[in-house]
This record gives C-alpha cells, structure tokens and sequence, in this order.
C-alpha cells in the first residue's frame, strides 16, 4: 500500500466532524489518575514517615500537683532513663514550651493560676520491641510512681493504619481507572470499525492487510490519546500544585509530610505517555479481534 494511499484511507477512517471524542474521555480518565495516584503516593509517604517517626519512640508524662515534687520527679526520672543501655536519648520538654502548647486550651496564666502542667520527656529507644518497651516502662514506674509512659504507636498506630488504607485504596482507583480507560478504547474502536465496515472492505480489496488496517486505527486513536493526555495531564499538574501549596500553608507536622519525592514526580510524568500506549495497545487488539469475526 503506497503512502498516497495510507494517507487517504487514514482520512476516510477519521470521525466524521472531527469530534474527537476520544481525546475528552481520556483528558478526564488521566485527570482522575493523575490525582488519585499524586494522593496514593504522597499518602504512602506519609505513612513511612509516620511509621518512621513512631518506631521505637515514648513519652513520659509526670503529673504533679505541685511543681516542685514534678521537677524532681522529673529529674530523677531523666536521670534513670538516661543510664537506661535500652534508651537512645531522652530529652526533657521545657516548661515554656508547653505552655506555649496548651494555651489555646488553658490561656497564658494556666499554672499561675493552680492548674497542673504535667513534665514531658521525649525517648528515643534502640529498638521498638515489645520487651524494650516494657522493661523501660517498669524502670520509670519505679523511679516515680507519677510517671507515666505512652508509646507513640499506641496513639498514632490508627493514624498510621488509616494513611495505609487511603494509599491502597488509591492504587485500586488507578487500576479500575486503568481498567474503564481500556474498555472504553477498545469500545470506541470497535464502534469505529462498525462504522467504516464499507470503506475497510474497499480498503481490503485494493490489498491491505488487517494489521495495516489496525494501524489506521491506532494512529487515529494514538493522536487522540496524546491530545486528551496533553489536555489532562496540564489540568492534573495544576491542581496537584494547587492542593500543595495549600497543604505547605496549613504549617501541619502530619500534614506537611503529604508531599511528592523527586522519583513520585518521576512516575507521574510518565503517567500519560503510559496512558497513550495503553490507547493503542487497546486499540489494536480490539480491531484484530473485531476483524477475525468481520471477515
């Protein structure tokens, strides 16, 4: 088949009107993935980050009435934690600082004016085991009996548990994405092939074979895919944007761990050119398949 004679077939196999319908279905199909995997990824990150930050982590808590008992309650509990082999360090939480925490709850005169504000330690452990954990628990109960001990995974691990399942959750949109955007390729090509079922019977009688005809249909649906992946994927990049700077200007400490790395950004990039070959590899399988049952 001359070149001449691709080009005219590849004209009377084009949508009448041009309507490109194709190119919308698939704008949108790639916007949805686009953020549901920028959501999946950054979701998943956080999630690492969390189990990060929780493993192997307590905060001791001494609750004194009177301040003076609190800081040597504190004092002496520090000072067993830090000869602890189990302990990584311990740090104290300055008093000012936790002021600073509870005044949106308790205002600025909270332990002027009698109520109790508890002495913080931070404690970083060489391990996160069980037995760690207990044998440091026990150590400080018995340094002050007003100590109490709260690891971070006892009251994050939901937290940790719920970014998990939003990060999966993601992953299974994409692929049904992924799946709808098959089914409706293949669907579109079918509908195609229908239609100019009496041109392509012309086209096989001046000698084309089926997959030359395939081929037609693949450019055809390959030029749409990449308008529509063009056209999402510009759409897809400024909302993402948009929902960053948002999140960055909401100063959370959990929240701030929603981002995208360098390789996340990498794999969304890719994102639509994947969407493109998926087009037409669904395209072409969808017309061979149409055409063994045609002719």
């Amino acid at each position: 088949m001359t070149r001449g004679r691709g080009g005219a077939e590849a004209r009377a196999l084009d949508d009448v009107g041009g309507a490109h319908v194709m190119s919308w279905v698939i704008a949108i199909m790639l916007f949805l993935t686009l953020l549901a995997g920028a959501a999946g990824l950054a979701t998943a990150r956080a999630a690492g980050s969390l189990d990060r930050q929780m493993a192997g982590r307590l905060t001791v808590q001494i609750v004194e009435g009177e301040a003076g008992r609190r800081d040597a309650a504190a004092a002496r509990v520090l000072a067993v934690l830090r000869r602890l082999p189990d302990v990584a360090r311990a740090t104290p939480v300055p008093q000012a600082e936790l002021a600073r925490m509870l005044q949106p709850w308790l205002g600025t005169d909270a332990e002027a004016a009698g109520l109790p504000v508890p002495a913080l330690i931070d404690v970083d452990l060489t391990s996160d085991d069980s037995g760690v954990i207990a044998r440091v628990g026990a150590a400080v109960t018995r340094a002050s009996p007003a100590a109490r001990v709260d690891a971070h995974a006892t009251w994050l691990g939901p937290v940790g548990r719920l970014l998990d399942t939003a990060a999966w959750l993601a992953g299974a949109i994409i692929l049904l994405m992924l799946g709808a955007t098959t089914a409706v390729v293949m669907l579109a090509a079918r509908a195609g092939l229908e239609a100019h079922r009496g041109t392509i019977e012309v086209i096989h009688m001046l000698g084309a074979t089926d997959r030359q005809v395939a081929r037609l249909f693949q450019r055809r649906i390959a030029l749409d895919a990449g308008i529509g992946a063009g056209v999402g994927g510009i759409a897809a990049a400024g909302a993402i944007l948009l929902i960053a700077r948002q999140v960055g200007a909401l100063e959370s400490e959990l929240l701030g761990n929603l981002r995208l790395g360098a390789g996340d950004m990498g794999m969304l990039v890719l994102l639509p050119f994947a969407f493109v070959l998926l087009a037409v590899a669904a395209a072409r399988a969808a017309v061979l398949a149409q055409m063994r049952r045609m002719l």
